[in-house]
C-alpha cells in the first residue's frame, strides 16, 4: 500500500476541509494523519494530510485529479510519496558535534534522508565521512575566493541533486545569490536563542549577561543573518556555577537536538513559510521510528 502526503497552502474559507476529505475518499484513499492550521491574521490557511492510497492510484494521476479542487480553493498544493528519501548536503567547519549527531541518526534510520555529500572548509572531518561511504568535499574559504567557493559548493548542489543543505555549524556567511538560489532549502543551527545574543560568541555573551537558560535555535537561512524564518528552538538551564566552557558543551546537545528536530520536521514537509514565521505541524505517528538500534 502506498503512502503519500499532500500539502495544502490557500486563501483561508468554507468547505477547504471538506473538498480535500471528499476528493481523498472518493479516489480510494484513506487519511491517517491529518493537521490544519488557519492564521486569522493574514487569512492564510495551511494543512498537511498523510494518506495511504488503497486502490494503488499512483501519485501523479493524485495530483493532476486534484487540479480542479486546487484551483477552485486558489491552493498551492503538493503531493508527496513519502517513502522517498530527501537528498541533503551537509556544510560543516571546525565544530563536529551536530555533523556526527546527523551522521549517527541517518546511519540508524531516525533521520530517513539520503546525505549525497558533505562539505568542509576544514580537512577535520574528512575520515569520518569517508569511512560512511559519503562522498567529503573541502574547499577552502577566503574573502578573495569566496565567489569562486561558492560556485564550487553549487555546483556539487546542481550535480547531487541535492534539495536541501543543512549548515551543522558551517561557520562562513553565505551570499545574498546563494540564500536567494537556496530559499527555503538551506537550514542553519544557531548557537543561541534568537534573538538574543547574536555574533560569533554568544555563550560568552550569555555568561556575562548571568543567563539561566541558553539554548539553540534553527531557521531558514536568508539574505539578512540569522534573521531566517524559525523551524525549531530550544533551552537548558544553567547556573552561576557555570563557566564559559560549561556553556559551551551544554549547549553543543541542545544544538545538536534542535538541528536534528528541524531537519525532521521538513523532510516530512511538516513546516511551511509563513511570512518571516513558520508553521511547524507535529510529527506523524510513527515517523520518529528507527530502523536499527544503533
Amino acid at each position: 500500500m502506498s503512502h503519500f502526503a499532500l500539502t495544502v497552502t490557500c486563501p483561508s474559507r468554507r468547505g477547504i476541509v471538506a473538498a480535500i476529505a471528499s476528493y481523498m475518499a472518493a479516489n480510494g484513499c484513506n487519511i491517517t494523519d491529518s493537521s490544519q492550521f488557519d492564521d486569522t491574521e493574514t487569512g492564510n490557511f495551511f494543512m498537511r494530510v498523510s494518506f495511504t492510497s488503497e486502490t494503488g492510484k499512483p501519485l501523479d494521476q493524485l495530483g493532476e485529479g486534484f487540479a480542479d479542487t486546487a484551483s477552485e480553493f486558489g491552493m498551492t498544493f503538493a503531493f508527496h510519496d513519502e517513502t522517498e528519501k530527501m537528498k541533503v548536503l551537509i556544510m560543516v567547519s571546525r565544530f563536529g558535534h551536530c555533523l556526527n549527531d546527523l551522521l549517527y541518526r541517518w546511519r540508524i534510520g531516525a533521520l530517513p534522508i539520503d546525505i549525497v555529500a558533505v562539505i568542509s572548509n576544514h580537512m577535520d572531518y574528512q575520515k569520518v565521512v569517508v569511512n560512511h561511504d559519503i562522498p567529503f568535499y573541502c574547499i577552502r574559504v577566503t574573502k578573495e575566493t569566496k565567489a569562486e567557493a561558492e560556485a564550487a559548493q553549487m555546483r556539487i548542489v546542481e550535480e547531487t541533486g541535492a534539495e536541501l543543505i543543512v549548515l551543522a555549524r558551517y561557520m562562513q556567511v553565505l551570499s545574498d545569490e546563494m540564500c536567494r538560489k537556496m530559499s527555503g532549502r538551506i537550514i542553519n543551527i544557531h548557537h543561541s536563542f534568537l534573538p538574543s545574543f547574536k555574533g560569533a560568541n554568544p555563550y560568552k555573551q550569555a555568561y556575562e549577561r548571568g543567563v539561566k537558560l541558553i539554548g539553540a535555535t534553527s531557521h531558514y537561512v536568508t539574505a539578512d543573518l540569522d534573521e531566517g524564518p524559525i523551524i525549531e528552538q530550544d533551552t537548558i538551564r544553567v547556573t552561576h556555577a557555570q563557566s564559559p566552557a560549561d556553556y559551551v558543551s551544554l549547549g553543543r546537545d541542545v544544538e545538536s537536538q534542535v538541528l536534528a528536530r528541524a531537519i525532521h520536521a521538513h523532510i516530512h514537509r511538516r513546516v511551511f513559510l509563513n511570512g518571516n514565521k513558520t508553521v511547524v505541524f507535529p510529527a506523524s505517528p510513527g515517523s520518529y521510528a528507527s530502523e536499527r538500534m544503533g
